[in-house]
């Protein structure tokens, strides 16, 4: 049975029932309880900004491209390709049509079970209106989606029979239907009609074909499912000329013709889309492993990443990199940054944008702009290790900075740099939170496949400015559709390939390079699916994954259920749902698992310390001054040098100090080449001292200070001797420190009063900054206190604009139905009537701003030129001037 046969079995006979059906979005709307109204604002928030005045003002607004676009792209696959089969339906199309459209002539229980969820879904976002036998799809959804030459339709149908006659010559069409086997007509109407008739006719439509030769059916299997458009030459082919004589093939210019799609429809089986999706794909596990392993995976990857955060900000605490005039960072900072962290730029950049989003970094704000560690950073470092991850991975998960476009380009083509502008991307919060909690979906230990994560993913949010799959076509260009050659020339499997929708798309951008498995089937304009695999990459750099399996302190910070014993922990933690108390709930499941800072290390012989874990914060300062790091790990390698020594001299520090500090925080005795080390370089340490003269060396020994004047290499210098103990120097003093210090000597900076002065500067730091807040992409989901005020405002809005008015002579009222006038007299007289019998009136009222509106109001008090009632519209007792009245109508029934 063909569409059309349906359509009219389908068809509901006047009266009844049909009458009482809405005839437009607003009386569908009208008929909604608060909660319909409640979920519609909850699903497409942007109708709330502001909120309408009336179910009306409501349904127009629902019915713009921008708001339906958004919706669009917010659909399941299914719920999707149900919009898209509507699209192509009669407009009302009854229930069992949009059914045949989706499951063909051979049905398909599984559709069908699922498509009453999918139109509902629809029908609550607004879509979607009408009784079950009159299903209209939104205009503006209807031109988005419907089959057009500029914008092909995801399901790969080409116009119908009537749109791609239009304005073909009546002598032309009486042609094709008599070559069809049909009678001649008086009027192209009835033309167009019968045709329609023959081709949604599936026996006398299967008798048509069974005429065809053999290649002209070869040519419809090529244009059956997209792109219906092929190209003809001026002579086309006998199977060609054989299609298009009888409509099968209907001229779109002089070289293209297109296969109508009441005639695809009957080649499909009646179906829509090839294959239609109804259920989500099923997530895989890749591997297992037992959760107390992920744990620990995950809580030494959290404190790699602290120990990473911290020594990042803490080669900038002299002051970072320059900001660039665009903003960001040059590439050859991040190339420094990179080298300093030992890791690749994409993940440097990683590091830098987490460090931004959670404050601890910013601009200082200078003249000369740079980067600098924020006072946060100071109060971050002071508060517990897990305490710190969870600040991380908290500013993280919200973030709509996306690190993984650095590298890239920008719609303009210039290069996104790291810490710059146009990182920010909308949907990074929402795909990195459905990642996670996807994952958590599996048994725990359990690490997703990302093949079928990522499939899952595009099942809940197709990709925009694309065919779906179901229409067999590419779909990732915009434009019109290339057509397919349907000469004899052309191999049976060429086809062309469908352009994108428009109404989306992502831009171009970068990638990590931490060799974290990338599916190829990735689309590089597929932004959604980018992050997602960024997300991937980005949870196991931070621990909140281990082994890429969810662990139990991300569970927390989830607000997901945990294992018993897990939630037993959280004995005394809150319960409730607000982002800081989860990550208090997850800190206080991962403290156990990170490892105790330690207070002593372990010297050695060979001039080296180890730690056997995380130093405590005095220790790991104080030594991070007295050694060079050798190497990290489990344990952390530290080397004495002269020159580290010297930098624990120069900050203050004295060789008994020194000795000191290592005897009371070393395991094991001071080794003697270690105390050597500290006592030469101290012995030695300020025997020569600089000042400003413009820069002066002055020495007790002369004899050195001649070693130096007879040493080439302090030629550059430009030294002169003013006094045996004295030396001069044509530079500035802290060139000639360095250069002393090159040669191999030890001098100490001198300040003016001959003292040794120190040369430890105080950390930088910008002034107090906020973090940076996140872009959402479109307004915030409304929580339930908005929702309940904008259904009560909407509805006492619906009521002053439909309310039934009680007509007087001396009333006038605009031609467009606007605000009443009435005189003041007649006003004041009104409203004082309606004070006295407590009965409610409409007003037309003009605010101090000019902007005109009309309400529903019960006065209960006129005086000194106020009136004051409870205003229906509003849902409160106002007062208004009666000057700004511009009218009053009494209402004919008691409408309130």
């Amino acid at each position: 049975m063909g569409i059309g046969e349906l359509a009219r079995e389908a068809h509901v006979p006047a009266g009844t029932g049909a009458a009482t059906a809405p005839r437009t979005l607003a009386e569908a709307l009208r008929a909604r309880g608060d909660e319909g109204l409640a979920a519609l604002l909850r699903a497409r928030p942007d109708l709330l900004s502001p909120v309408p005045n009336d179910l009306t003002q409501l349904a127009t607004r629902a019915g713009t491209r921008a708001s339906v676009v958004r919706a669009l792209e917010r659909l399941d696959r299914f719920t999707l390709q149900t919009a898209e089969a509507l699209a192509v339906a009669p407009d009302p199309a009854p229930y069992p049509v949009l059914l045949a459209l989706l499951t063909g002539d051979d049905g398909d229980p599984d559709v069908a079970a699922a498509l009453p969820r999918a139109v509902e879904a629809l029908r609550e976002q607004a879509l979607v209106w009408g009784e079950e036998d009159r299903l209209r799809l939104v205009r503006t959804a209807r031109e988005l989606l419907a089959p057009s030459p500029q914008h092909p339709s995801p399901t790969g149908l080409g116009p119908a029979v009537v749109e791609a006659t239009a304005g073909m010559s009546p002598g032309r069409i009486q042609e094709i239907i008599a070559a069809a086997g049909l009678p001649a007509t008086h009027d192209p109407v009835s033309a167009v009609a019968a045709l329609t008739e023959l081709f949604t006719d599936r026996e006398r439509m299967g008798a048509l074909l069974d005429t065809a030769p053999s290649e002209a059916l070869t040519v419809l299997d090529r244009l059956v499912w997209g792109p219906p458009y092929g190209e003809v030459t001026a002579d086309p082919a006998p199977p060609v000329r054989w299609l298009r004589d009888r409509g099968l093939l209907l001229p779109v210019s002089t070289r293209t013709v297109v296969l109508p799609r009441e005639a695809a429809l009957h080649l499909r089986g009646g179906r829509a889309h090839r294959t239609p999706e109804p259920h989500p794909p099923a997530l895989s596990v890749l591997r297992e492993y037992r959760p107390q392993v992920v744990d620990s995976a995950a809580a030494g990857q959290a404190y790699t990443a602290l120990a990473t955060v911290e020594e990042l900000l803490k080669s900038w605490d002299r002051g970072g990199p320059p900001v660039l005039r665009a903003g960001g960072i040059s590439v050859r900072e991040l190339k420094r940054v990179a080298a300093t962290l030992d890791v690749t730029e994409p993940v440097a950049a990683f590091w830098l944008e987490l460090c931004y989003g959670a404050g601890l970094l910013a601009p200082d704000g200078e003249a000369d702009e740079r980067y600098a560690p924020t006072p946060a950073y100071d109060d971050w470092l002071d508060l517990p290790a897990a305490e710190r991850w969870a600040r991380l991975v908290t500013a993280w998960l919200t973030a709509t900075r996306t690190p993984g476009l650095v590298g890239g380009q920008d719609a303009k083509g210039r290069t996104l740099s790291a810490l710059g502008a146009d990182l920010d991307r909308g949907a990074a919060p929402e795909v990195r939170r459905r990642v996670l909690t996807l994952q958590a979906t599996l048994p725990p230990g359990s690490a997703a496949d990302p093949e079928t994560l990522l499939a899952r993913l595009r099942w809940e949010r197709p990709l925009r400015g694309a065919a779906t799959a179901s229409a067999g076509a590419a779909g990732a260009r915009g434009g019109q559709a290339a057509p397919a050659r349907t000469g004899p020339e052309a191999s049976p499997g060429t086809t062309g390939t469908t352009g994108g929708t428009g109404y989306g798309g992502g831009r171009q951008g970068g990638g990590y390079g931490t060799g974290a498995p990338t599916p190829a089937s990735t689309p590089a304009s597929d932004l959604r699916s980018r992050i997602a695999v960024w997300t991937l990459t980005e949870a196991e750099m931070l621990g909140v994954t281990g082994r890429g399996a969810l662990s139990t302190p991300a569970r927390a910070l989830l607000n997901l259920p945990l294992a018993e014993a897990a939630a037993d922990a959280l004995t005394g933690v809150g319960g409730g749902v607000e982002l800081s108390v989860a990550a208090s709930r997850a800190a206080t499941l991962l403290a156990p698992l990170l490892p105790e800072p330690v207070d002593h290390v372990l010297l050695q012989a060979d001039l080296t310390a180890v730690a056997p874990g995380p130093l405590r914060r005095p220790l790991a300062d104080m030594l991070g001054v007295l050694a060079d790091v050798e190497s990290k790990g489990g344990a952390t390698v530290f080397r004495f040098t002269p020159g580290s020594v010297r930098r624990a001299l120069d900050a203050g520090s004295t060789a008994s100090d020194l000795h000191d500090f290592l005897t009371s925080h070393s395991r094991t005795p001071v080794p003697q080449p270690l105390a050597y080390l500290i006592d030469d370089v101290a012995r030695r340490h300020g025997h020569l001292r600089i000042g400003a003269a413009s820069a002066y060396v002055r020495c007790d020994d002369d004899a050195l200070l001649g070693e130096i004047l007879a040493d080439k290499r302090s030629a550059s210098l430009r030294l002169r001797r003013l006094a045996p103990t004295v030396l001069a120097a044509q530079t500035d003093p802290a060139s000639l420190l360095d250069g002393l210090r090159s040669m191999g000597y030890a001098p100490a900076a001198e300040s003016a009063e001959g003292d040794v002065l120190v040369t430890r500067t105080d950390a930088v730091r910008t002034p107090a900054r906020t973090a940076p807040a996140p872009v959402p992409d479109g307004p915030p989901a409304p929580d339930t206190t908005l929702l309940a005020a904008a259904v009560r405002a909407i509805r006492a809005g619906d009521l002053a604009s439909t309310a039934v008015r009680k007509e007087r002579p001396e009333t006038t009222r605009p031609a467009d139905g606007g605000l009443p006038r009435t005189s003041p007299a007649e006003t004041l007289a009104t409203v004082q009537a309606a004070a006295m019998t407590g009965s409610a009136v409409w007003i037309g009222y003009v605010n101090a701003e000019g902007a005109a509106s009309q309400r529903v109001i019960a006065p209960v008090r006129v005086e000194g030129g106020f009136v004051t009632g409870y205003d229906h519209t509003a849902d409160e007792v106002r007062t208004y001037p009666l000057h700004r009245i511009t009218g009053v109508a009494e209402l004919a029934d008691d409408q309130v």
